[in-house]
């Protein structure tokens, strides 16, 4: 199969409505892949299937529609590809990076509790380890990645488009990763490593938020022998009490009755990526925005479609 050198994706969980952060990251993503004159996909998922909202997608992909974002190919849906990451996990056991973890969140609270460490709010809960070496007669509940292995480095860095160089020790800040979930469902992790790596997706251009994610799944792209896709994590439009805006923390549906509306919530998304305000129709301001784009944020070299992560 033949790609061309870019290709994006926009990638959200229908658990409710498009709202203005989401807008945001779906803007950002599609006018890079346009900038590039590459191809733009969405990918619905939909992995998470308790938190997921019945008729959430199709209200997300006609939103786009609305704001005259079409993708290149038709939708993906991360439920009907658990073949593929059952296949992945098969391979990373073979090669002893995942082994399956017995712990609850409460065991491993009281086994961190018990050598002095505490968890910051909002962050990681760092496994300390206790499945590596067997369940000691206690069932399996999850399955997870072993961040350290022998002879491997844990500590990742990239360089993303926006924010520069990042590095993290995923072993000391996160531990050994859940892959699949004591609920069987799979982790966002591995479903999204290997959808990217599937999808021949060059670049991801998404919230701000997700950057902690990105040496995780590096880690897993070079286990599992997969090209590394180039980063840029936008800005987040944030709620009243200064957080991220989420359906959680007030954020409301968009409303795209109509051209106008579009244009006026599109409007609002540009800004929050230093774009400046865009008049006329729909198809005029994408336009505008594409142009300025491509001026801030377009590749030094657009025709390298992937740089590999090392052995």
């Amino acid at each position: 199969m033949s790609y061309p050198p870019y290709i994006g994706r926009f990638a959200p969980s229908p658990t409710g409505p498009l709202h203005a952060g989401s807008l945001v990251a779906a803007l950002a993503s599609w006018l890079d892949a346009r900038a590039h004159g590459g191809h733009w996909l969405v990918r619905i998922e939909d992995v998470d299937t308790p938190r997921c909202v019945p008729g959430a997608a199709a209200t997300i992909l006609q939103q786009l529609a609305s704001c005259g974002m079409l993708p290149d190919a038709a939708p993906v849906y991360q439920s009907q590809r658990g073949t593929l990451y059952q296949q992945a996990l098969d391979r990373l056991t073979r090669q002893g990076l995942a082994y399956p973890c017995s712990c609850t969140r409460q065991d491993i609270a009281t086994a961190l509790a018990t050598t002095g460490h505490t968890r910051e709010r909002h962050g990681e809960l760092v496994y300390p380890g206790t499945c590596r070496d067997g369940l000691n007669g206690k069932p399996a509940r999850a399955w997870r990645f072993l961040a350290a292995a022998v002879g491997q480095s844990a500590e990742v860095s990239w360089t993303d488009r926006r924010l520069g160089l990042q590095t993290q020790n995923v072993s000391e800040d996160v531990g050994d990763f859940v892959l699949r979930r004591a609920d069987g469902l799979w982790a966002y992790q591995l479903a999204v490593v290997v959808d990217d790596a599937a999808q021949g997706i060059s670049d991801i251009v998404r919230g701000e938020d997700l950057t902690d994610n990105t040496a995780r799944q590096i880690l897993l792209q070079r286990a599992l022998s997969l090209p590394t896709p180039r980063y840029l994590h936008t800005p987040l439009v944030l709620g009243a009490n200064g957080e991220k805006l989420s359906k959680q923390n007030g954020a409301q549906a968009l409303l795209l009755n109509g051209p106008l509306a579009a244009l006026t919530a599109l409007n609002a998304a540009a800004a929050c990526l230093n774009l400046p305000p865009a008049s006329g129709t729909l198809t005029e301001a994408l336009a505008q925005w594409v142009q300025r784009w491509t001026e801030q944020w377009a590749l030094k070299s657009p025709g390298e479609r992937f740089h590999h992560s090392p052995a």
